[in-house]
């Protein structure tokens, strides 16, 4: 497994499985085997003591500058950080049920919310979750026992998108609802008003909590490489409009372009993590960017 795990973190071969936690377990396991094989060991975790370095301990952790003034060996001792508070946001619109081929955003985001719910959790981290439309549709609120995360999948699964999206009121909503300083995780595809999701994101900051967003988009709607006339349907709507994709392409793609670009400036400027992603990336680019973002709260 340790040459092959990030096959286990394509969403096209989590599709194959039945079960929404052994998605999350295969998406987190794998994860961990590649973090632990790469230069970033250790940076979930903080330093806790010292002890006397016994045979089949890492050689990596024993501490050089002690055995320089001890001539005896000892390890670094870690222990995990904890007492955080996430909060997962879900976008569930409409919207989020578009596929090209392969898998929905909404199932993409399912999984990642399933896989940052499991490794919150693993980290005794409370974790959270609101599935949001045109209003805040479920909410349960952070908790950090073990069990916890069968509530959070039992929510996962049941999931089919619907509605239109009003995500201001949510996220405002939300905003007045976290008393404790936190992280919060949006996933979503933010096919809304630019100005509305900015407000939102600005209260979050607002209220002193670290965020990052997951911009999530199926290939075909940053390509746009239709290559038949068709007809497009607005999944939230229902309005239809008939057109030939290469004549309107460039404007669509420089569009796109444009609404990313947005997002990603306007989030530096806010301290918001922003990540791209779209439906075919391997989710241990999102985990990876999670991290991050928990090794600065503290």
């Amino acid at each position: 497994m340790a040459q092959d795990y990030r096959k286990f973190l394509s969403p096209q071969f989590l599709s194959q499985l039945s079960k929404m936690e052994m998605k999350a377990r295969f998406v987190v396991e794998g994860f961990l085997i590649g973090l632990h094989r790469s230069p970033y060991h250790g940076f979930s975790v903080e330093f806790a003591e010292h002890r006397q370095y016994m045979p089949g301990d890492p050689i990596r952790d024993i501490d050089w500058k002690v055995y320089a003034k001890t001539d005896r060996y000892y390890i670094k001792e870690y222990e995990e950080e904890t007492n955080l508070k996430a909060y997962i946001l879900l976008d569930a619109s409409a919207s989020m049920g578009y596929r090209s081929n392969g898998i929905t955003k909404l199932e993409y985001g399912s999984y990642l919310a399933a896989a940052l719910g499991y490794l919150m959790l693993k980290q005794k981290d409370a974790v959270g979750l609101a599935i949001f439309d045109e209003g805040m549709r479920s909410y349960l609120p952070p908790r950090s026992a073990r069990s916890h995360l069968h509530d959070l999948l039992k929510e996962l699964v049941k999931l089919k998108p619907s509605h239109t999206t009003q995500v201001s009121s949510t996220f405002h909503q939300l905003a007045e609802r976290i008393r404790r300083r936190g992280l919060v995780v949006i996933i979503s595809d933010l096919f809304s008003e630019p100005e509305d999701i900015l407000m939102g994101l600005k209260h979050f900051r607002y209220k002193k909590n670290e965020v990052i967003v997951f911009h999530i988009l199926d290939p075909m709607e940053k390509s746009f490489t239709y290559q038949r006339e068709a007809i497009f349907v607005d999944m939230e709507t229902g309005e239809e409009i008939l057109t030939q994709p290469w004549q309107i392409r460039k404007n669509y793609q420089e569009q796109i372009r444009d609404l990313v670009q947005l997002y990603k400036a306007k989030c530096g400027e806010g301290k918001i993590e922003y990540v791209a992603m779209d439906t075919s990336v391997p989710l241990d680019y999102a985990l990876f960017a999670y991290l991050q973002k928990r090794k600065h709260l503290f």
